[in-house]
């Protein structure tokens, strides 16, 4: 017997049982406590000059994080459209995709995983980067950070 849940949110974390008459043995019953856990994502705020570069880490805390060993990309939203600027597998070079040169801007994956933009323009302004950390299959740490421009 299998419970298919669908849209899985918080409030179904819970104990679920499941009871079955046997003939002759009686009824079967069998539990599982089901624990369902949000999202694991950080927003952050980033403010830049304009023409410098931006450096946006990819998670701010990675001191429980070995970042090196784990699939990673790194995305650009704006006006709720997303596009993807690079990927990270395992043992393999960084891809760059088409969009990674923005406005003649250049992309480049630095330290610790962290994305590097330059130059940064006006049109930066309001843009959210958001880098997904692949560390289970099914589990995925999400940091986004909103761009802020400031002219001199």
């Amino acid at each position: 017997w299998t419970l298919h849940l669908k849209n899985v949110t918080v409030s179904l974390s819970g104990q679920y049982k499941c009871s079955f008459a046997t003939f002759p043995y009686g009824t079967k019953t069998a539990k599982i406590q089901l624990v369902v856990k949000e999202e694991e994502e950080e927003h952050y705020v980033k403010e830049v000059q304009l023409n410098q570069t931006l450096e946006i880490p990819c998670l701010e805390d990675t001191t429980s994080v070995n970042l090196p060993n784990y699939p990673l990309k790194w995305l650009v939203e704006e006006n709720g459209t997303k596009e993807e600027l690079v990927t990270k597998e395992l043992s393999s070079p960084p891809v760059y995709r088409n969009s990674s040169i923005l406005y003649g801007q250049t992309v480049h994956l630095g330290l610790k995983k962290a994305l590097k933009v330059f130059p940064t323009k006006i049109s930066d302004d309001g843009k959210v980067f958001s880098c997904h950390v692949v560390y289970h299959p099914e589990r995925v740490w999400r940091s986004r950070t909103t761009v802020r421009v400031f002219g001199k």
